[in-house]
């Protein structure tokens, strides 16, 4: 792989979160290369696990807090496609923090360290303490404190 700031060299290592991964025979579609919506999967796989590596771990959030962060748009950019066998790299970074609501990109990378995809998943903390009446909230202010410091400039 590059070094890790080649594509963002405004990233440090300590906002990013790298979660790597084989490409299998499964993820990919009639024409070899990855079937798109296995990028929103592993996106989303890797917003779980960058809230984890900084301490907020989604589902305690859920079960202790009755909070989530609900996906509300997403988006990709292809560059190149994924083959086959290919180790990749998907590097999330908080992009954005508002009141309510967070960005998280996500910047894929093949074994030669090329930009495969550009990707975003916008989230809003929802209050989940009435099962049959979901609602947007503020985020709350201690995890908004632990966001803040992994907020990229």
């Amino acid at each position: 792989m590059t070094p890790m700031n080649l594509w963002r060299p405004y990233l440090t290592n300590d906002k990013v979160h790298i979660f790597k991964k084989i490409i299998n025979w499964g993820d990919l579609d009639s024409l070899k290369i990855v079937f798109y919506p296995r990028y929103y999967e592993w996106m989303d796989n890797a917003g779980h696990m960058f809230f984890h590596s900084i301490g907020l771990n989604m589902w305690k959030l859920w079960e202790e807090r009755k909070i989530l962060f609900s996906l509300i748009e997403t988006g990709c950019k292809y560059r190149r496609p994924g083959r086959y066998f290919m180790e990749i790299e998907i590097r999330t970074y908080l992009s954005e923090l508002k009141t309510k609501a967070l960005t998280l990109s996500h910047d894929v990378y093949d074994d030669s360290g090329k930009l495969l995809l550009e990707g975003f998943e916008r989230r809003i903390c929802v209050d989940t303490s009435n099962d049959s009446h979901f609602k947007s909230k503020d985020i709350p202010y201690d995890i908004y404190q632990v966001l803040k410091q992994y907020l990229v400039d």
